[in-house]
């Protein structure tokens, strides 16, 4: 099933859109709140489309992603009951809630630094840190490290293996697409049973 190299070839259109650098905007600031989709998947095939603007791009995905951050905390602080219980339970994500409310107490800044860099759910660690009611300047640094190494390193990447890169992740897009699928299906067994 050639179905990743048909949404690879649709992303990449989507890249060269006028608007792109918006929507990467709204992707960034969205997932570091309440949606589910990593800003990844629209940074990478942008840094591909325009190479020259990859440092630009990093730059719009990090600092949106930390304002939505900012606004996934005040959520976490001011409206917990109202806003983020009903997005935890819609995403069936309870679990891993009082997993990321456990990480938060124990390593407090830290987990909101690695989880910043790391596919860990970002907005959890952002709701808790509002929740525990984390100092905002500690969280923000945090995240800005966190989120700055992780869309840096992405783009640079990308970047670094600019046409010979591209070539061989159109190739192989289909077979890196199930391998990650699998690996997320592991690691949502291993995380909840």
């Amino acid at each position: 099933m050639k179905i990743f190299s048909r949404l690879y070839e649709l992303v990449l259109t989507w890249a060269a859109h006028p608007r792109a650098t918006r929507y990467l905007a709204a992707l960034s600031f969205a997932e570091s709140s309440f949606f589910p989709i990593p800003p990844d998947v629209m940074l990478a095939p942008m840094v591909l489309a325009q190479r020259q603007r990859a440092w630009v791009l990093a730059t719009v995905t990090t600092v949106w992603s930390v304002l939505g951050g900012v606004a996934g905390y005040l959520i976490g602080m001011f409206l917990f009951n109202v806003v983020a219980a009903p997005l935890i339970q819609f995403y069936e994500a309870e679990t891993a809630f009082e997993i990321a409310q456990a990480k938060f107490q124990t390593h407090g800044v830290w987990i909101v630094f690695l989880a910043g860099f790391t596919p860990i759910p970002y907005k959890l660690f952002t709701i808790s840190a509002g929740l525990a009611s984390m100092s905002l300047l500690p969280f923000v640094a945090a995240s800005l490290v966190g989120r700055g190494a992780r869309f840096f390193l992405v783009a640079a990447l990308i970047y670094a293996g600019g046409d010979r890169f591209e070539g061989q992740l159109r190739r192989y897009a289909d077979a890196i697409g199930w391998t990650v699928l699998v690996l997320a299906a592991l690691a949502l067994l291993w995380l909840y049973v």
